[in-house]
């Protein structure tokens, strides 16, 4: 059984709807992100899973059970905040028993769980600290055991990474991970960051304006993304419009607006039609021959920026400017600005969409 649906919920604050007729499912163990720029809704979809604001339509299921018009605190759900949300004046033992003191459960059962959480997140020995002696991360881990103390049927985690700095966040990415695959329960995490969400999903919810526009792995989101805001949003893409001149066996021969010629796989596109082309930065090629791709764009190189593990190039092409990220390789191919540079890419590399 499903652990979790959400059929056809809506919100609106006024004229203006923040969720917007979003249906999707995550299986019991399922780790599930909400991507999308600010605004797109996916908060407001998490507070109401959560029960902080209540559905204006649809129906909202836990193991089949609909829980839109049940208290937030009968829902039997978890949730981590962006901001912590730690009592500053109880120890770290105290904030993780909160809940269950609440609850009204034994204090035995309470200083196991505890010792359970604290072990779960590797802070077995500063129970006895106060959030204050803790670093962001470690705070992030006591707000991570506090909500698994209680054995929630449902985690939901709204931007708690966004207050730490990038080499920690990054740590904080896979202990959460790790934690949530050894405890095993469904997830539901919200954030502005596709590399979290293509990092740490089982399957990866695009939105934006209030609706859901993808709902698939990570690896499917990122390759086929199936329209041109998602293919914008995830990743970095650069995008060419042209107007199909010929199409031989499903293959479309356009002109773009600064004069390039090229190809793409698009068999339902016909001669006068508009099309936009994304390529990602990563796969396009760069070299001072002519290479045997099939698009190639001789190019003048504006722009070099060294970015450690890589080197991302601007070329203009005809007015039209290219963006090449190249792995930085001591035998990989150097170029400096104002170089000529040949640009490839193969046609199964780029995503072709109606303009």
């Amino acid at each position: 059984m499903l652990d979790l649906e959400l059929r056809h919920i809506s919100k609106r604050f006024g004229d203006h709807t923040a969720v917007d007729d979003v249906s999707l499912r995550v299986s019991k163990g399922e780790f599930a992100c909400l991507v999308g720029p600010s605004g797109c809704g996916k908060t407001t979809t998490l507070r109401l899973i959560a029960g902080f604001d209540s559905v204006d339509s649809g129906s909202l299921l836990l193991d089949g059970v609909d829980i839109a018009g049940v208290p937030a605190h009968k829902r039997g759900i978890g949730v981590v905040f962006q901001s912590y949300a730690l009592f500053p004046h109880k120890t770290i033992a105290e904030n993780i028993g909160f809940g269950l003191k609440m609850r009204g459960r034994p204090r035995a059962e309470i200083d196991e769980a505890v010792r359970k959480a604290l072990e779960l997140v590797r802070l077995g020995r500063l129970g006895d600290r106060l959030p204050r002696q803790l670093s962001g991360g470690q705070q992030q881990r006591v707000a991570l055991a506090r909500a698994l103390a209680f054995q929630p049927r449902l985690l939901l985690m709204d931007e708690p990474l966004s207050n730490l700095d990038a080499q920690l966040r990054e740590e904080m990415r896979d202990e959460i991970k790790r934690v949530q695959r050894e405890v095993g329960t469904t997830t539901v995490f919200v954030t502005h960051d596709q590399a979290e969400a293509l990092a740490m999903a089982d399957r990866v919810a695009v939105m934006s304006a209030g609706r859901l526009l993808q709902y698939d792995t990570p690896e499917a989101v990122y390759e086929k993304p199936t329209d041109r805001t998602v293919g914008r949003f995830i990743g970095k893409v650069n995008t060419l419009t042209g107007v199909v001149i010929g199409i031989t066996d499903g293959i479309a021969e356009l002109r773009t607006e600064e004069g390039l010629a090229l190809r793409a796989r698009c068999p339902d596109a016909a001669p006068g039609d508009s099309l936009t082309l994304m390529v990602r930065f990563e796969r396009l090629g760069l070299s001072s021959e002519r290479p045997n791709a099939d698009n190639v764009v001789e190019s003048k190189v504006e722009r070099r920026t060294y970015l450690g593990e890589s080197i991302e190039y601007v070329c203009r092409a005809n007015g039209a400017l290219l963006r090449a990220t190249v792995p930085n390789r001591a035998a990989g191919p150097q170029f400096a600005v104002g170089d000529v540079a040949f640009i490839g890419w193969r046609m199964a590399d780029a995503m072709a969409f109606a303009a």
